[in-house]
Parts: structure tokens; sequence; C-alpha cells
């Protein structure tokens, strides 16, 4: 398990989709994960601390948690299986630790809120890591054998990235590379 950094979220200029942009926090890889717009408008209002008339739906969920006795304790980003990513919420109840299956996007929009640490498996970084460029052009695979990872976000094919390849984002994100962060501010 590496820890990771919410390094961005990036939008790509060609087609307008969200990148949440994680770095890891003692190298230069960099793990991009396709998001919806509402999740990463979730993540970016908390990265810049705006405030909110109303609660937002991870609020609210943060909310619950602490309520009913629970403390959220870190996330994780545990798989990849056909251009899908996994994420768990590790919640402690009553001293028991439970693992909650969701979406990486989700799960980063709490951990941003609960300012829990992020985390990848290392699988998934050899998989999907790749090293970006200043510009945010990708330059690179986490190893040079690993370009076939995939990108999309689970339950949210369609369109919306579930067939975007990593080995392509370079291509998908256009001659200009990803467009300049929306959101930025390092959060771990």
């Amino acid at each position: 398990m590496k820890q990771m950094t919410v390094d961005s979220i990036r939008v790509s200029p060609m087609n307008y989709q969200r990148v949440v942009i994680l770095r890891e926090n003692d190298s230069d890889r960099y793990l991009p994960i396709w998001i919806g717009p509402a999740e990463a408008d979730a993540i970016a209002v908390k990265l810049q601390d705006l405030s909110v008339p109303r609660p937002l739906t991870h609020d609210l969920l943060r909310e619950v948690i602490d309520k009913l006795g629970g403390s959220i304790k870190h996330i994780l980003v545990n798989d990849l299986q056909n251009d899908t990513f996994f994420a768990t919420i590790t919640i402690e109840v009553n001293g028991n630790s439970e693992d909650i299956d969701c979406r990486p996007s989700d799960a980063v929009a709490l951990a941003v809120r609960a300012k829990v640490p992020i985390y990848a498996n290392e699988a998934v970084l050899d998989k999907a890591g790749i090293h970006l460029d200043k510009e945010g052009k990708a330059c690179g695979t986490g190893r040079s054998h690993s370009a076939r990872g995939g990108a999309s976000q689970r339950g949210q094919g369609g369109g919306t990235g579930g067939d975007v390849r990593l080995h392509r984002l370079h291509r998908l994100a256009g001659p200009g590379g990803l467009r300049k962060p929306v959101a930025t501010r390092g959060c771990t």
C-alpha cells in the first residue's frame, strides 16, 4: 500500500471529462482516475475550502458516520479490473474496522472531508500509474511494461470514461495535455 495525495482535478479540453490525479507521496508516479462531474465538484469544493449553503452528499455521509459513532480511518484504491477502479473506505465502529466497497471518486471526496490518508495498492499503481510532465502530459507509465491499465470509474461507463485506457491518456487529453487544474491542494 502506497500513500497518495490529491494532486489536482483536471479537465480534458477535448471532451471536458474530469480526472482526479493522485500523486504517490514518495515518488513522482501519479494515478489518474476519470471521474464524473458531480464527484469532481465535490472534491474541488473541499480542496478549495469553498462553503456551500447546504451539505453535499459526501458531507452528509461523513456526518452520518460520525453521529453513529464511527470514524473514517482511510481509503484505499484497491483494485483495477476490466478498466474499472475499485476502492474501499475503512470505518472503525466500537473498536471494529469495516471495509466498505465504493467508487474511488466517492472515497476521495469523503477522504478530503475527513482528512484521512488515501492509499493505493502497489498492483494498481503498477497497472495504471503514470508519470506526468509539468504540463500534465503523460510521459510514461509506472513501470515500463504497464501501459495497458484502464482508467475508468466503476459505475460511470457509457461515455464518462468507461472505455478510456491510460496508454491513450495523452491522445484523449489533446495536443496540449490535460487542462490546468480545476482544483489543486495537496491532501492525503
